[in-house]
């Protein structure tokens, strides 16, 4: 599916006037990933099975946001290779053209499994870093071994290098998301990343009395 211009990936955009308040697309994107990070039942996973599960945790009716799933779906998330169907379920009433074709239901691909790594929304975090890692080329498997190791005593800030390569491609800063390559944000300035960075050198070079002050210091202002 040809990509269009100007398509593009706003699960990080934000309302100008109210500071880090999500867009409605934002969040509808988000909750799409999760879902289908989330759920193995195929029937939750159709265009209207995404659309009820949404409305029913908003308290709207899912006919309302069903066109807004299926745009962002059809026109995002599909042609950015995000997600794709996973297959087909039968129908048994309607058009006979429909009955015959079926439902689609729909995957994320691997490229959609390392955006629901940066996203707070999906929940099984943990066991999609894993299956994003069974599936690795010779250049992504350097980062595998650290990052593992990493996610073990620092989930958080592990979680938030993902968060910051996937919006560095929503702000066209890295030209794609594939193949899985962390040196793509050398050149891009993040302060906190740099702030994150000279906190793990300093405190590599404390003795071991200096890293306890430092942690007690850290607990009182966390």
């Amino acid at each position: 599916m040809k990509i269009r211009s100007g398509t593009q990936l706003s699960i990080f955009d934000t309302f100008k006037t109210k500071g880090e308040e999500l867009t409605g697309e934002a969040n509808r994107q988000r909750s799409i990933i999760a879902i289908l990070a989330n759920n193995t039942n195929p029937a939750e996973r159709t265009r209207t099975g995404i659309s009820q599960r949404i409305a029913k945790s908003h308290g709207i009716a899912w006919k309302n946001i069903y066109s807004g799933i299926f745009r962002d779906l059809d026109e995002i998330l599909i042609p950015l290779e995000i997600a794709e169907e996973d297959g087909r379920l039968p129908m048994r009433r309607g058009p006979k053209a429909l009955q015959e074709k079926g439902i689609p239901y729909y995957h994320l691909t691997k490229k959609g499994m390392l955006v629901a790594l940066s996203i707070n929304e999906v929940n099984n975090r943990v066991q999609l870093l894993e299956k994003f890692f069974s599936d690795l080329d010779s250049k992504e498997k350097e980062y595998q071994r650290i990052i593992t190791s990493l996610l073990e005593t620092s989930p958080n800030f592990t979680y938030s290098i993902f968060q910051k390569y996937v919006k560095a491609f929503c702000d066209n800063k890295i030209k794609d998301l594939l193949p899985f390559d962390l040196s793509k944000l050398k050149d891009i300035s993040d302060e906190s990343l740099m702030i994150q960075k000279e906190i793990l050198e300093a405190f590599m070079k404390l003795s071991k009395q200096d890293k306890e002050e430092a942690i007690r210091f850290l607990n009182e202002i966390t």
